[in-house]
């Protein structure tokens, strides 16, 4: 029996050098979308859910930049990772 999967089984991971486009780096279905999520928390990555997003994403192929539309709201997301990581820049007070 095949089970269908659905936003609740899929993950992705994105990589930013913080020089070009944050590119896609992993893309999981099923169980081993659950294994990505348990790696990236036990490295202290932060998750953000968000499962319009991961549809728009999920059309990419690994390796593909996400696309000029959605830089902002990427950047966005970026920005809290870093910064609830303790990575504000220098200087930086909300």
């Amino acid at each position: 029996m095949n089970k269908q999967w659905d936003e609740k089984d899929q993950a992705l991971a994105l990589f930013y050098d913080g020089g070009q486009a944050p590119v896609i780096s992993d893309q999981r279905q099923g169980e081993s979308a659950q294994k990505l999520i348990e790696q990236a928390l036990e490295m202290g990555i932060p998750i953000y859910e968000n499962p319009q997003l991961l549809a728009q994403l999920s059309e990419l192929q690994i390796g593909q930049s996400i696309p000029t539309e959605l830089y902002q709201l990427i950047a966005e997301i970026l920005a809290f990772a870093f910064y609830i990581q303790g990575k504000a820049p220098e200087n930086y007070s909300t």
